[in-house]
């Protein structure tokens, strides 16, 4: 049909310019519509299923401020255990701070001891050697009636120094002990018993006789008394 028509028009275009008449194109009109009317209507389905409805506005804003207090709740957290853990570190540095000032502390007592001590061991020699040289004198030489000038004054002479020695001594921490003029109790910290024997009218494991005396140093003990102790049992 459209072949024919374009066979017409062919002819047509050849021939003077006629106005086409609207009548002509009746039949066409009329069979395609016949065609339309006389084709069965066609209906599809959908197998998939329908949509869900969508939510109100309502719901909407409140999952939506559930979601912001969640996610608040769980900074807040975030930021506790945060704060929990630089406490935690700050009162750690703090007594690590701490010990580590009570431990040099330590350290430089400990060193001044050692120091001090070093040269107290080599000073308490001298210090004997004083002592034996004061107890080899007789007091009953010293008395007056023996007429000896000379070694009463060198006596008083050796007991100043030996008392002002003692006293410096003192103020550095280093202190002299005897045990037997107070019959103290032995004790093996402070005491090494050089000998033991029986003494009537003592109490037994007292210090009796000392032969040679003790030097503390700051509380502790440089070197032991060494003495005789009783021993009745």
């Amino acid at each position: 049909m459209f072949q024919r028509t374009i066979l017409r028009a062919s002819r047509q275009a050849a021939r003077p310019v006629q106005r086409i008449q609207p009548a002509a194109f009746a039949p066409i009109r009329q069979q395609a519509g016949t065609r339309a009317a006389a084709a069965p209507a066609i209906r599809w389905y959908s197998d998939a299923a329908p949509a869900p409805e969508a939510k109100p506005k309502e719901d909407a804003a409140e999952a939506t401020k559930d979601d912001g207090a969640a996610q608040s709740k769980e900074q807040l957290e975030k930021k506790d255990k945060e704060i929990i853990d630089l406490k935690d570190k700050y009162l750690r540095s703090v007594a690590d701070y701490r010990n580590l000032q009570e431990r040099t502390k330590r350290e430089i007592s400990a060193a001044k001891d050692f120091a001090l001590a070093r040269f107290a061991r080599d000073l308490v020699e001298s210090v004997d050697n004083l002592d034996r040289a004061l107890s080899t004198v007789e007091p009953s030489k010293l008395a007056p009636e023996n007429n000896n000038p000379d070694l009463v004054t060198l006596h008083d002479g050796l007991k100043m120094t030996e008392r002002i020695l003692m006293d410096t001594l003192k103020k550095h921490g280093l202190e002299r002990f005897d045990p037997s003029p107070n019959a103290d109790k032995f004790d093996p910290n402070v005491h090494e018993a050089v000998f033991m024997t029986k003494m009537e009218g003592k109490e037994d494991g007292t210090c009796f006789h000392t032969q040679q005396k003790g030097f503390m140093l700051n509380g502790r003990v440089l070197r032991a008394a060494k003495v005789g102790v009783v021993k009745n049992a």
